[in-house]
């Protein structure tokens, strides 16, 4: 060992350098993470339109980056066993340079339309094609910088877990400036080309802490080695342990964001606020002295995981605050708790770069179940509740209290257990009470598991079979009235509801209803005949007012174009003779709609439809220009048009397909977003006059529903009567109101409108 210590460097390195260092160090590693995580929502944001902007784009592009994450970290593990100081620096700095060159970020030409299935497959390798060595060249970043710090000597050097908190303060910022200052700012263009810069920047940044390690004495270097030689390494059951508590939280972060997004819009804002959280928790658990302590997080675990029950067994998505509020803040406790475990746990800085392959794989694993494998394998989202009961299990091991209760426990909960689950079992006053409150039997079984934990401290696996049956419950007892089939593809879980004694068959995506039909009439006897369009299609409502008008203006039978076939309604709204194209991304809910079992409007009145399978950005954009009378689109992601259909860009391909006198009618019905004026302001910077359709039906029980519906016409008479109608109202676009397009859109803004309006 005294060979390698030179005479020359055996001097510590003085105060001003140590600024020095860790100024450098932590510059290089904020920036870096700054990068990492803003180019996801960048980078997933520019691919959204080619897979109808669905949520699951984000669930496989986190795939995707934790995977990525993993190879980042095991390369930097691997290029850290070299003895030479200079070979790590080198071979990164190439790695960086190599990479550099492959930017501004663009798609890979390879990759300009998606395939008719295998969508997931298909976008991991658009992603590792497109932005795969400016990523990997990131993701190292992290690792081996503070391996580079640990053998600078800095005195700081022995534990330098706390650039991992800088290094997740610079996620953080990146995650939150996006929504809220670089989305509503900037277009897409010119986010790539701060992007650009940054990388270049961080290159520099790179090479000054490698110089910086390569001038640090020797003597410091073998020093620190010394005094962990004797520290032992982590043995096979910690190690597992380790990639357990990781991979937890990663699965949650995407099974929470698909619960949230589904309900509001596949959009950067809803993707960073989980996962801002997330590494939220990092910062916090890594630092020398938490602000929140970790036995504090332990304690409310058990009721983070209650709460996820009881909202689950409540519902709760008709309040937009609940939904993304309640949620989020249960998953940052769970996480919390699970994260406070790795930093307890956490080894000597000589197995750092292992420790952190670990977390990178538990994080892949995690990802993968909750993005991958729980699509393919389950028809609803059981990932979320499967992962919320094995938090439980996350828990360090407890000595519980009052042993001589707790020994009864596993009886008493099997006895609830077949008493909840198999109501046919027991009496029948019993059996119906059960049917009457399964709600709050439900979320009073997870409150249990809390008061478990926290009174009688509770062992792991009685909180998590207590979680288990309560979630069990949930899926056995749902709030749904009625009989539900579920039927989950790519871009979504849809809900096929028979209400009470089957009058209706409802389609639901989340919390929304696509489509609805009449079985049964008031006095029980069954529908016969041709169904008649109801929902949001209803002949009063503002889409059945649209087509009924330019029918009437045209007096021929219509050619029409719709984007979206749901449950198949608008398949009765045409008349005979009448040319009526339907455009779909999802083949499942083609075949739900099929089914006259589910729904009869496409059998009664459409038999032979053959709907345009891919999304209609790309499929309708092949059509030929001039040839519709009337494009309808009412394409949604649960209770939002997905954003790539509303831009000018899109507008201007309605436009195109129009015949002279045609017009487009958008479908913007939606809770929590104020699309309305979006619409306006793509049309009149198409040169579309549009008029807009706000009204009450009154008639929810009949399933007859209020509907915000524009219009958009190139000349006032191309409307017919609604122009004169007063139930439409021309509207002029709003210029405080930034135009949507391909490069630039503002869900913030939306947000914010539909809760300035109070609407």
């Amino acid at each position: 060992m005294d060979s390698i210590v030179q005479p020359a460097a055996t001097e510590q390195p003085s105060s001003s350098r140590n600024r020095l260092l860790l100024a450098v160090y932590t510059a290089a590693i904020f920036v870096s993470a700054l990068l990492l995580f803003s180019v996801q929502p960048l980078f997933t944001k520019m691919v959204l339109p080619r897979l109808g902007g669905s949520p699951a784009v984000w669930s496989v592009a986190m795939v995707f980056f934790q995977s990525l994450l993993l190879a980042g970290y095991a390369y930097a593990h691997l290029l850290m066993q070299a003895k030479s100081r200079i070979v790590p620096v080198a071979v990164h700095l190439v790695l960086l340079i190599a990479a550099f060159a492959t930017l501004p970020l663009g798609i890979a030409s390879a990759y300009g339309e998606p395939p008719a299935s295998g969508y997931a497959f298909w976008l991991l390798g658009l992603f590792a094609v497109s932005i795969g060595l400016p990523f990997f060249a990131l993701a190292a970043n992290n690792p081996l910088l503070q391996a580079w710090f640990v053998r600078t000597g800095h005195p700081d050097g022995h534990d330098p877990y706390f650039l991992y908190a800088s290094s997740n303060i610079g996620s953080f910022l990146a995650l939150l400036s996006y929504p809220f200052l670089l989305e509503p700012m900037f277009t897409l263009h010119l986010q790539n080309r701060f992007w650009t810069a940054g990388y270049g920047l961080l290159i520099l940044l790179i090479a000054a802490c490698g110089a910086l390690l390569l001038r640090s004495p020797r003597l410091a270097e073998v020093e620190a080695r010394d005094e962990e030689v004797n520290a032992p390494a982590p043995g096979l059951i910690t190690r597992l342990r380790w990639i357990f508590l990781a991979a937890v939280p990663s699965g949650l972060l995407i099974a929470v964001t698909a619960h949230i997004s589904t309900d509001v819009a596949a959009a950067p804002l809803l993707w960073v606020l989980p996962l801002s959280l997330y590494l939220l928790t990092w910062v916090v658990v890594f630092q020398s002295r938490p602000l929140l302590p970790h036995k504090w997080m332990l304690m409310l675990q058990p009721v983070a995981i209650a709460g996820v029950v009881v909202l689950l067994a409540f519902g709760g998505e008709q309040n937009l605050l609940l939904t993304l509020g309640g949620h989020q803040l249960c998953f940052f406790v769970i996480a919390m708790a699970c994260h406070g475990e790795l930093a307890r746990t956490r080894p000597p800085a000589r197995y750092l770069t292992g420790f952190y392959v670990a977390l990178s794989f538990g994080g892949m694993v995690g990802g993968l179940f909750a993005g991958l494998v729980a699509p393919f394998t389950f028809s609803w989202i059981a990932e979320y509740p499967i992962l919320i009961a094995l938090a439980a299990l996350c828990r360090p091991s407890a000595n519980e209290r009052l042993a001589g209760i707790v020994k009864w426990y596993w009886l008493a909960l099997a006895a609830l257990a077949v008493a909840l689950v198999a109501p046919s079992y027991t009496t029948g006053d019993l059996s119906t009470w059960l049917e009457d409150h399964r709600v709050w039997v439900a979320g009073a079984v997870g409150v249990l598991a809390a008061l478990l934990a926290l009174i009688l401290n509770a062992g792991r696996w009685k909180i998590f079979a207590t979680v288990a049956l309560a979630l069990a419950l949930i899926r056995v007892y749902p709030a749904d009235e009625g009989r539900v089939t579920t039927v989950r593809s790519f871009f979504g879980v849809h809900k096929i509801v028979v209400t009470p004694g089957g009058y209706f068959h409802v389609l639901m995506h989340g919390t929304t209803i696509h489509g609805a039909e009449r079985f049964r009439n008031d006095d029980g006897t069954p529908v016969i005949g041709r169904p008649e369009p109801i929902t949001y299609y209803h002949k009063d409502g503002g889409i059945g007012q649209a087509v009924s008008a330019i029918r009437e203006r045209k007096g021929a039978p219509l050619k029409v174009a719709a984007i979206g076939v749901g449950s198949g309604t608008l398949a009765c709204a045409a008349e005979p003779g009448e040319n009526w194209t339907f455009f779909e991304i999802d083949q499942s809910m083609v075949d739900a709609a099929r089914d006259p079992r589910n729904f009869r409007y496409i059998s009664s009145c459409m038999p032979d439809m053959k709907p345009v399978i891919g999304d209609a950005r790309l499929t309708f954009a092949k059509e030929p220009d001039g040839a519709y009378d009337l494009v309808i689109v009412d394409a949604y992601s649960s209770d939002a048009i997905p954003i790539h259909l509303a831009t000018e860009e899109a507008m201007k391909i309605y436009k195109d397909k129009l015949a002279p006198h045609g017009a487009v009618v958008m479908h913007v019905s939606n809770r929590h977003l104020d699309l309305e004026t979006v619409v306006v302001g793509i049309a009149d910077a198409n040169d579309l006059t549009s008029w807009v359709f706000n009204e009450d039906s009154g008639r929810d029980s009949d399933y007859i529903f209020s509907t915000d519906v524009v219009i958009s016409a190139r000349e006032e008479a191309d409307i017919g009567r609604l122009a004169s109608s007063k139930q439409w109202v021309q509207t002029e676009s709003d210029d405080r109101v930034r135009v949507w397009t391909d490069d630039y859109s503002n869900i913030l803004g939306a947000l914010y409108r539909r809760l300035r309006d109070g609407e």
